[in-house]
């Protein structure tokens, strides 16, 4: 835009006739101009003329001129949103994740979970165990791109049945999406070198974040999010490897549920109206899981249409302490995708084969298994899992320096250990720290600064005095290390 020198005001008689031949108005006032010595009515018309296209552009595009920018609203706006706990239980996850510090929620990321350092602890530990167990039972561990071409999700058949809930993208005129699904990324990485039957299966696991699209009046805190982390995990084998795979998945979930407690129930899942490959591969692929259930004398209910779009599944439907369900694991059996993708393995005739594939989640949505473990506890964890594992509270001041120096002692053994120093009454501290759900709390007094021992609090229980501190550190680290 030309900009007039110094001295032009809008003055002239001609440049308004000209405006208001256009209707418009510039800044409120006619526009009237007068060119300085010097300067011809063709330069007022053309600064004019860019004066009319700009004020154009704003009738037409108000939202562009309009939108905020003062940093001092736009916190006010963001800051609007706060948890209603009018209809909410005590136990509902969203109360203890505000109560215990783990996790929170904004308007800015409707969906997504912003955790705490507490809460990070709790899905990091998880994950450390997911990552302990999938290693013994031989699983690698990859991980693949969030944002991938969609020439992918046409080959996976999820942009068919699924594009409603993946968020779009452009980058250099190529469409891409944020992946719903570890599942496409992974072929690619099984696709990237030639495959024997001697390396079959190959068992590979996938701790991937994911995005879904979801109406925002279905969200529920941690249990329907849009961003979460899915614990994929990926078979590829023969065809008469399929029933002994499938078997030793669900020994590796019932693993994990008893750990935490959990009984559960299963459903055999068949074809959906939407879906993928033939009726003869279905019949089969249902047939299989079918008689793994009946093998294992599984008391299993049919779900009919809800399998997924590429195969049949077993589903893993824990019950909580409330005698509510939720379907977390499941084992997909798939030979729809390996076809899509032309997956091959040389056999031992020398010749090329087509593998079959079975998806798998134990935790299934991580941030969900939590939500679910903190109601199904009441936000009570077990030691291993405790955001805080010891609180050390000093008696009177006098006790400080004593307690400060066992709580680095903890702490340089690997506890998760606070201290609660403040000038407060014992009992002011070991309310608070309750109520914190922390497991253990212990007392330093002048006793136990004279005898170097401890005054133990295990959550629950009545108080233990005169404990040795290598003691309490044995049994404490025997309990993190076993997960109890």
């Amino acid at each position: 835009m030309m900009v007039a020198p110094r001295g032009f005001e809008p003055r002239s008689a001609g440049v308004f006739i000209l405006c208001q031949s256009f209707s418009i108005r510039y800044q409120s006032r006619p526009c009237l101009a007068t060119a300085p010595r010097g300067y011809s009515l063709i330069f007022i018309l053309l600064n004019y003329l860019s004066n009319i296209y700009v004020n154009i552009y704003v009738m037409d595009m108000p939202e562009t001129i309009i939108e905020e920018t003062d940093p001092k609203k736009l916190l006010r706006q963001i800051s609007k949103s706060k948890l209603d706990t009018s209809k909410l239980k005590d136990n509902d996850h969203r109360i203890l994740g505000q109560k215990l510090d783990l996790f929170s929620f904004s308007e800015t990321a409707p969906g997504m979970v912003f955790f705490h350092d507490k809460g990070l602890t709790i899905y990091n530990e998880l994950i450390s165990f997911w990552r302990d167990e999938h290693k013994k039972a031989n699983y690698q561990e990859i991980s693949t791109p969030q944002i991938l071409d969609k020439k992918l999700w046409l080959i996976s058949g999820h942009w068919e049945k699924f594009k409603e809930n993946i968020f779009l993208t452009k980058y250099e005129d190529r469409e891409f999406g944020i992946k719903p699904m570890n599942c496409p990324g992974g072929m690619l990485v099984y696709k990237s070198s030639p495959k024997s039957y001697k390396q079959l299966p190959m068992r590979v696991g996938e701790l991937g974040i994911v995005h879904r699209q979801e109406l925002s009046g279905v969200l529920a805190g941690l249990f329907r999010v849009v961003r979460f982390t899915q614990d994929d995990a990926h078979i590829y084998c023969m065809e008469e490897q399929l029933e002994s795979e499938v078997i030793g998945i669900m020994n590796l979930i019932d693993n994990f549920y008893k750990k935490f407690g959990l009984t559960y129930h299963t459903e055999l899942s068949t074809r959906p109206e939407k879906r993928i490959g033939s009726d003869e591969i279905w019949d089969k692929a249902e047939k299989i899981l079918k008689n793994v259930l009946e093998s294992r004398n599984e008391d299993y209910k049919l779900n009919p249409g809800d399998g997924a779009f590429y195969g049949p599944k077993i589903d893993f439907h824990i019950k909580d302490s409330l005698g509510r369900t939720w379907q977390c694991a499941t084992i997909q059996l798939d030979f729809a995708m390996p076809e899509r993708f032309e997956l091959t393995y040389t056999g031992a005739d020398n010749e090329d084969h087509r593998p079959v594939m079975l998806h798998t989640v134990t935790y299934g949505s991580v941030e969900r298994f939590i939500g679910v473990l903190l109601e199904h506890t009441n936000g009570v964890l077990p030691v291993w899992l405790s955001p805080v594992q010891v609180k050390i509270i000093s008696f009177t001041d006098k006790n400080i320096e004593t307690s400060k120096r066992i709580l680095k002692t903890f702490k340089d053994e690997g506890i998760r250990t606070e201290g609660d120093f403040v000038s407060s009454t014992v009992n002011d501290k070991v309310r608070n720290a309750e109520l914190s759900k922390i497991p253990y709390i212990i007392v330093i007094g002048d006793k136990e600064e004279v005898n170097s021992t401890l005054a133990v609090r295990a959550r629950g229980k009545k108080p233990q005095f005169g404990v040795k501190i290598d003691d309490f550190l044995e049994q404490i680290k025997t309990e993190i290390k076993e997960r109890k």
